[in-house]
């Protein structure tokens, strides 16, 4: 099932942007895909990617060799590789990574361990994306009303 943040919801319908969703297995199955190879692709070849499951090894391995496919076949590249953490900061539930402290410190916000907790994984990897160095955090504020931390 397809789960988009409400801080999303300017871009969900068309899918101009690459939804944290597919961020999330992009990392999770080690492929990086340019915002513009994402734009090449067709509305159902997006849609696919946020509905295809990424999940257990061999659910990784055949996104992963989907996009790949899809990546090549558009660019004509072979799609560029990237490290898979073993241990992601986003599955971690007990430490609260310092970019993210940090940006909620901004906010005038404590993040405790027990609201971290309480986060799925994959709004723990939003706040950690939203809130990287370089990165537009416009909408790290708004997602941390939406997992209700303010």
């Amino acid at each position: 099932m397809a789960i988009f943040f409400e801080f999303e919801a300017d871009f969900v319908e068309s899918l101009r942007c690459i939804p944290m969703q597919v961020r999330y297995k992009l990392d999770t199955s080690g492929i990086k895909l340019k915002l513009s190879d994402w734009h090449q692709m067709s509305q159902a070849e997006r849609e696919a990617l946020v509905e295809l499951p990424c999940n257990t090894e061999t659910e990784i391995q055949s996104y992963r060799q989907h996009l790949e496919l899809l990546i090549v076949t558009l660019t004509g590249l072979p799609a560029k590789q990237l490290p898979i953490d073993a241990n992601p900061a986003w599955m971690d539930s007990n430490n609260i990574p310092v970019t993210v402290q940090e940006q909620a410190q901004e906010l005038g916000i404590t993040i405790t361990t027990q609201q971290w907790q309480s986060l799925t994984s994959l709004q723990r990897f939003a706040l950690i994306k939203l809130s990287r160095s370089g990165h537009e955090n416009k909408n790290f504020p708004k997602a941390m009303e939406e997992f209700r931390l303010l």
